[in-house]
Parts: structure tokens; C-alpha cells; sequence
């Protein structure tokens, strides 16, 4: 990604101004800077798919595209800062651009959909039977047929049609490497071990009480008020605490976004 002058970040106080506005009067200034502020969050998740799929540039419009809906959609009331519900959005609108425009044959909607379901159901079974699950198994936990399954994972093969002979990276030495080099299995427990670490590392920037509102807010989706009156303390508190809890997370994780997407 080209590299360009940072601008002045913005406060959460500033972003919920500018998409006040924006939303209130359509204001076109105030989306100009609230883009500006986020072109690299923007930039980031493109960059993240982009890699053996898409141009670069294709998804970096997709992703923006999914800006754009976060700011007219976002709700402060809600109590999520506006970049905790602009990433998933923004992700969101990649991942549905990548599955729906990206197969090389065409193939049923319902093959589509399923597909994402499949490897979700292999993780979370893989993790409860401590072993690779059966497709009756995994039929079972979707409820859908093993024949609907196997059509999926058959019909997965031709989601990009890719020559073996392509070349999809340099290796150390400068060589590049193809996908004849790559044949293998690709464990997914790495990936999710690598998220758990990085989040134990950095919710141990929060303190006990940040913690416990991040918990209450996200995982057990209660609004600032209902928090506030669980624990004792008024919303404007809370709102402060889950604020600056947010803006801790944020600045362990900016150096590497692409490691929690």
C-alpha cells in the first residue's frame, strides 16, 4: 500500500460529531474526514483479501463501500465505538464481494452460504470431539444432509480456478514459489491460537473493572445503562471506562490490524 501523510487521528468524541452530522444533514465535509480518518483501516482490510484473489484495488472500493454503510448505520447509543462496528462491517462487505463475484463456474447461493458454515462447524467440532469431525457429524451440527455437505466441499474446489504452475509468492531465497510447492493441509488451530495469544496479551493492558465492562457490553450485548446500574455507576462512567478500554486495545493492536481480521 502506498504509503501517505497520517491525518490528524480523531478523538471517539469527534467521530460521533462527525457522523451526527453526516447522518443528521448529509453533511459531505463531514464524510470527507470521517473517509480520511479511516482510509487505512479501509486500506488494511483490502490489502488483508486481496492476496492471490482480488486487485488490490477492486477490493480497496469494496471496503469502502462498507465505510460508508458503517457511517450511516452506526448508533452511539449502542455503546460500541464507532471503529469496533465499522471493522466488522467493512469486513462484512469484502467477504460477501469475494464470495459472490469470485467463482470461477457458477454455483448455487445455497453452496455459497453453506460453505462459510462448513469451516465454522469444523472448528467448533474439531475443538468439542478433539478430533477432525465426520461428515455425518458435521451434517448433524448444521442440520443439513451429508450429501449436501459433500456437494459443498466438492463445489468449494471451483471458487477460483488457479493454474498449479502460478506463482503465489517468492520463497526466502527470491524463488517463487507455486502451488504445486504448497500442497498440503493447512492446520486452522494455528491461526486461532495465534488470536487467543494475541488477545490474552492485550486485555492485560485493561484493568479488571475495564475488563468487565468490555465483557458486559460485547459478549452479553447489555447497553451502557444496564451495565451502569449492574455495577453501580452511572452510563457517563461506563462510557468513559469502555472508552478508554477501546483506546488502550486499539493502540496495542494498530501496529498489526490484520492479525485480529
Amino acid at each position: 500500500m502506498p504509503g501517505r501523510p497520517h491525518p490528524t487521528r480523531l478523538d471517539e468524541d469527534q467521530i460521533i460529531e462527525l457522523v451526527d452530522r453526516y447522518r443528521r444533514e448529509g453533511d459531505r465535509e463531514a464524510q470527507e474526514q470521517l473517509v480520511t480518518q479511516f482510509r487505512d483501516l479501509v486500506e488494511s482490510v483490502a490489502y488483508k483479501f486481496s492476496r492471490g484473489q482480488e486487485l488490490y484495488e477492486d477490493l480497496v472500493q469494496v471496503a469502502m463501500i462498507g465505510l460508508l454503510a458503517a457511517i450511516k448505520r452506526y448508533d452511539p447509543e449502542v455503546g460500541r465505538s464507532f471503529e469496533s462496528f465499522a471493522v466488522p462491517t467493512i469486513v462484512g462487505e469484502v467477504k460477501r464481494h469475494i464470495r459472490d463475484k469470485t467463482w470461477s463456474v457458477h454455483v448455487p447461493r445455497r453452496i455459497k452460504e453453506l460453505g462459510p458454515r462448513i469451516k465454522k462447524a469444523v472448528e467448533q467440532l474439531t475443538i468439542n470431539l478433539q478430533r477432525s469431525p465426520l461428515v455425518t457429524e458435521i451434517a448433524e451440527y448444521l442440520e443439513v444432509t451429508p450429501e449436501e455437505i459433500l456437494e459443498t466441499m466438492e463445489m468449494g474446489r471451483s471458487y477460483q480456478a488457479v493454474s498449479m504452475d502460478s506463482p503465489i509468492e517468492s520463497s526466502t531465497e527470491g524463488n517463487p514459489l507455486t502451488l504445486f510447492d504448497l500442497v498440503g493441509a493447512e492446520d486452522e488451530a494455528f491461526e486461532k491460537i495465534d488470536k487467543q495469544l494475541l488477545l490474552e496479551k492485550i486485555f492485560q493492558s485493561l484493568s479488571s473493572r475495564e475488563r468487565e465492562i468490555l465483557e458486559l457490553i460485547f459478549f452479553e450485548n447489555l447497553s451502557q445503562k444496564q451495565v451502569g446500574d449492574r455495577l453501580g455507576i452511572s452510563q457517563m462512567h461506563v462510557s468513559r471506562l469502555q472508552r478508554r478500554a477501546l483506546k488502550k486495545l486499539r493502540q496495542t493492536i494498530r501496529m498489526d490490524l490484520s492479525e485480529i481480521i
